[in-house]
């Protein structure tokens, strides 16, 4: 018998359901203890125990939670604007994500002055998801300042600056504890020194916002940078003599896999472009909302940092008075969906570039993005249409859109 304090622990069983595991929908029951995807046969046959709940799931899909690596903001909060509660606002978007099946999720920043990045990363600290909480923080995705003026997209242009040195970026962010990722042109550090320093003090560096070429864009991976930040938006178009970024999806030049981030929102990525990129390099795929304050609102004015932004028909952001996109208002669940409905793509891959790929990005992959033995038990239960019909968050059951599932936990 084991001795284990966790044996005391109530189980839950999830059955009559197919989940997603080892890259395949398998018809397998899940079991959960402690916060944790669980091992049955042990249970059974060390502890002699049966689970204590068992959920009917009427013969739905068990996917890993979405994993959300760049999101401006959501519901009316923009995480930019240092005027606000930033604390306050990712707590109230980490409830809200939960609704669409993100079960984790990295606060972004756009190109922000250096005494507003003292104001706001502080008040973004990394928070384990709960039911009382929501999604789980993973740390702020801070996209720029150090990026190129020519590809600024919707980041104004008087706080962008040259990297300079390492100490530069120290003091620009201050605190840098609670950075996860870090967006910059890989030319503006031609060494890579930047990028390798940046890598061993444990920040994901990703390429984006950048007039690289191809050759550039090698140089930053091979100095340690794995993440290409929304790709074909804010870069050099790709071109047959030199790709720029883009060319780094098929690249000799790289001896790891690549992944790169995508608005899947039908609006910021043609679905021609989006079938190639999966094509290219299916594996590497991570879905990103990029979503900023009006997702969740409707037609009209809101803010992205300093911007006044508006939202007009088809559900596209502009910069306010221009055409120029900036952010989208797509949940992270319809990027799935929309993968799916585009490419062709299994039901599988799709779940994966919102979960495997993005846990790997952050190499996290051995307890989020996964419903291995060991891992979070952070799941979304999904219908055949990939809605989301219920998020659970370290077993816990934290939003239900469908009655006949029998959720008490």
């Amino acid at each position: 018998m084991c001795s284990n304090s966790n044996n005391n622990l109530p189980i839950i069983r999830f059955t009559n359901c197919q989940i997603l595991r080892d890259h395949k929908i398998i018809s397998e029951d899940l079991w959960v203890r402690n916060g944790k995807i669980i091992n049955p046969e042990p249970i059974y046959y060390l502890e002699k125990r049966l689970a204590d709940i068992v959920i009917d799931c009427n013969n739905r899909l068990i996917a890993p939670g979405y994993i959300d690596l760049q999101i401006n903001g959501h519901f009316g909060y923009d995480f930019s604007n240092c005027d606000i509660d930033i604390e306050e606002a990712v707590h109230k978007t980490a409830l809200g994500l939960v609704k669409h099946g993100v079960t984790a999720f990295c606060p972004t920043l756009v190109t922000q002055s250096r005494d507003s990045y003292h104001k706001i990363l502080p008040q973004i600290k990394r928070t384990a998801g709960s039911k009382s909480y929501g999604s789980t923080n993973l740390g702020a995705h801070v996209e720029g300042p150090f990026i190129s003026p020519s590809k600024k997209g919707a980041h104004p242009i008087d706080y962008i600056k040259p990297i300079g040195s390492y100490a530069n970026i120290q003091d620009m962010y201050k605190h840098m504890d609670n950075i996860s990722i870090i967006t910059l042109a890989p030319e503006l550090d031609p060494s890579g020194e930047i990028v390798r320093q940046l890598v061993k003090s444990g920040i994901t560096v990703s390429v984006g916002h950048s007039m690289a070429t191809l050759e550039e864009g090698e140089r930053g991976i091979n100095a340690g940078a794995t993440f290409i930040t929304h790709l074909f938006n804010a870069m050099l178009p790709f071109h047959h003599r030199d790709p720029g970024l883009v060319g780094l999806l098929t690249s000799t030049g790289i001896t790891k896999q690549i992944y790169y981030g995508i608005i899947a929102d039908g609006i910021h990525t043609h679905y021609a472009a989006l079938k190639i990129a999966f094509k290219s390099n299916p594996k590497g795929m991570v879905l990103v909302s990029d979503a900023i304050s009006a997702a969740g609102l409707g037609v009209g004015r809101h803010k992205l940092g300093i911007q006044d932004i508006e939202i007009k028909d088809n559900n596209k952001a502009f910069i306010s008075g221009t055409d120029t996109l900036c952010g989208s208002i797509a949940a992270l669940d319809y990027c799935v969906r929309h993968l799916r409905q585009v490419t062709g793509c299994s039901t599988v891959e799709a779940i994966e570039c919102a979960t495997l790929h993005a846990a790997q990005v952050m190499n996290m992959a051995d307890r989020k993005g996964t419903l291995a033995f060991g891992a979070d038990a952070d799941f979304n239960i999904l219908d055949d249409k990939l809605n989301v019909l219920a998020t659970f968050i370290s077993g816990q059951c934290v939003h239900k859109n469908d009655e006949t599932l029998d959720i008490t936990i």
